[in-house]
């Protein structure tokens, strides 16, 4: 009998719903103003990055392989905050919560593909850091721009080929019991979740995803900085330590804000039972402050982007103090 019942569930035909529902939070008074403050996020956001992709795109003194790097990063970064941010904005606050299976699972794509796309690059950032002070002398013969485009395009392919294999597995699970997704987009975890068929290549694809783009890269990270810090003792000098170290501050910031919200998240939903609006508050953030910060960063502490800054303000200040003058 159980042999019929299992070859009978397997013959059953896959079911997917025309719509699925994202809840965001809910039973929360003015939530609308938790979205306008995202919205004010991917504003900032979308300028800073677009700054950032204009002032390397546009100075040849920053076609480096470093700034290869920076520019990849600020791509990815407007990919996921324009993935997540403006969709959120549609669903919630003009109560249009409904989203249709294909653009979810096209959502889903995007969200994760350019969140994957910042943990490699800050690992690749890292490796050029590595090379430049532990392998000063053979940085140009191993790091140079041929290098680094072939790199990104390899990360490009790879990353696409495993969140494309992600969305898939999705679309194999039987969705005949509920299409309300508790969370702020189409979540890979919160989906697979509602399934009522056999979902065990899906938990197997979270655990994979978390490994592969958060503690893979971040243990990388580390332990490039390792081999760093030991190449600076060897230093005789204090200032050249410090010269060397100033170089590495704006991606060891870059790297905090990133990892340490979502390693945050990660932690608390293993320790406590998250409430569904805690974690949509707490991945939210974690999603869309970093894409904030980082041109800021890159801006406040990289001295050639500055520079530059200062001329192009210089350059049309000078015409207005004429005019003024006159």
């Amino acid at each position: 009998m159980n042999s019929v019942n299992a070859s009978f569930s397997q013959n059953i035909s896959i079911v997917h719903p025309q719509y699925f529902f994202i809840i965001g939070l809910t039973g929360i008074s003015h939530s609308n103003y938790y979205y306008i403050f995202l919205f004010i996020i991917y504003f900032i956001t979308v300028v800073g990055n677009s700054i950032v992709l204009l002032i390397i795109a546009l100075h040849r003194s920053l076609h480096s392989p470093k700034y290869i790097g920076v520019f990849n990063l600020a791509l990815a970064d407007i990919g996921e905050t324009n993935a997540l941010i403006p969709n959120m904005m549609k669903n919630f606050l003009f109560d249009s919560q409904y989203i249709s299976f294909n653009a979810c699972l096209a959502n889903m794509f995007f969200v994760f593909l350019f969140s994957s796309l910042q943990s490699v690059t800050l690992v690749v950032l890292a490796y050029d850091r590595f090379i430049a002070i532990c392998l000063p002398l053979r940085y140009h013969a191993i790091v140079n721009n041929t290098s680094m485009v072939l790199v990104f395009s390899a990360i490009w392919v790879f990353n696409s080929s495993v969140v494309a294999f992600l969305v898939a597995s999705i679309s194999r699970l039987s969705f005949c019991e509920s299409n309300v997704i508790q969370s702020y987009f189409c979540d890979h975890g919160p989906m697979f979740r509602l399934a009522c068929n056999d979902n065990s290549i899906n938990k197997i694809m979270a655990f994979l995803i978390s490994a592969l783009y958060v503690v893979v890269p971040l243990i990388i990270i580390v332990l490039s900085y390792l081999g760093i810090f030991l190449a600076l003792i060897k230093i005789t000098t204090w200032q050249g330590r410090l010269k060397a170290l100033k170089t590495c501050v704006s991606h060891l910031l870059l790297v905090g804000i990133y990892f340490l919200p979502i390693c945050c998240s990660y932690i608390a939903a293993l320790l406590v039972s998250l409430s569904p609006n805690a974690r949509v508050i707490s991945t939210s953030l974690a999603y869309a402050v970093p894409p904030m910060l980082n041109p800021i960063i890159y801006v406040l502490n990289t001295a050639e982007i500055k520079d530059i800054i200062r001329k192009v303000v210089k350059n049309r200040a000078a015409p207005i103090r004429e005019n003024i003058s006159k």
